[in-house]
């Protein structure tokens, strides 16, 4: 049936031969794309699987690295740690052994600045004991005679002892010519004041009754006019 519109005849037939081959040229691209062309590219296109994606799976993939991370930042952190203490016991063992270091140092320049100390003197030796009697006083006597240079011997001061006055510190003689001048003898070796005070020897005692005063002054009075007390033999 033909249109009264002659021209919309031509337009239907030329939509007509247009939708016919876009139809043939749209199943053509189908078919190509559907088989590819060559072998190959049909293994490949076999070969290529789509992959799933799994959130979980990979939110515990994500844990797992996380959790080894941390790890590794607490291993690495302990170690800090024991290095860190390690470090300031060494520290702290080095700093005692220099004080210490110091310490002796100081103290032995210290101990050579020390003045050396004075050697001490010879401790004096302790004084002789003589013993309260006769024998102990001549012995005394000729002690100290001997230190200043008089002459006398034990038996020589010992034999004008007895002859003077036995022996007797306290004798005294108030009868002979010494007696009557108001000079009596006195003492063991029978000294008058005026001898006794000339012929005293220094370190003895001033009393003429003394002893050792007694004799040693008339053994010092006797050196001088006999030579010594040995020499005399009656009264002097």
């Amino acid at each position: 049936m033909r249109s009264p519109i002659s021209g919309y005849t031509r337009l239907t037939k030329v939509h007509t031969f247009s939708a016919a081959g876009i139809a043939a040229a749209g199943v053509a691209a189908l078919a190509f794309a559907v088989v590819p062309n060559g072998s190959a590219d049909a293994e490949q296109s076999q070969a290529v699987k789509p992959v799933a994606w799994n959130a979980s799976a990979f939110g515990e993939t994500q844990q797992a690295e996380l959790n080894k991370q941390a790890d590794r930042a607490a291993e690495q952190a302990k170690k800090d740690a024991e290095n860190k203490k390690k470090a300031e016991a060494e520290a702290q063992a080095k700093a005692k052994a220099d004080k210490e270091r110091a310490e002796k140092e100081a103290a032995s320049r210290s101990e050579e600045r020390k003045p050396v100390a004075a050697a001490a003197a010879p401790a004096a030796p302790a004084p002789k004991v003589y013993a309260n009697n006769l024998d102990g006083w001549i012995k005394e006597s000729l002690d100290i005679m001997k230190a200043k240079g008089i002459p006398g011997t034990y038996n020589g001061i010992y034999r004008n002892i007895m002859r003077e006055s036995t022996g007797n510190p306290n004798a005294i003689n108030n009868w002979d010519s010494n007696a009557a001048a108001g000079i009596p003898s006195k003492g063991l070796l029978q000294v008058i004041d005026p001898t006794f005070k000339a012929y005293h020897v220094e370190g003895t005692s001033w009393n003429i009754y003394d002893p050792v005063a007694n004799i040693t002054a008339a053994c010092n009075y006797a050196a001088k006019v006999y030579g010594s007390m040995d020499n005399v033999n009656s009264a002097y």
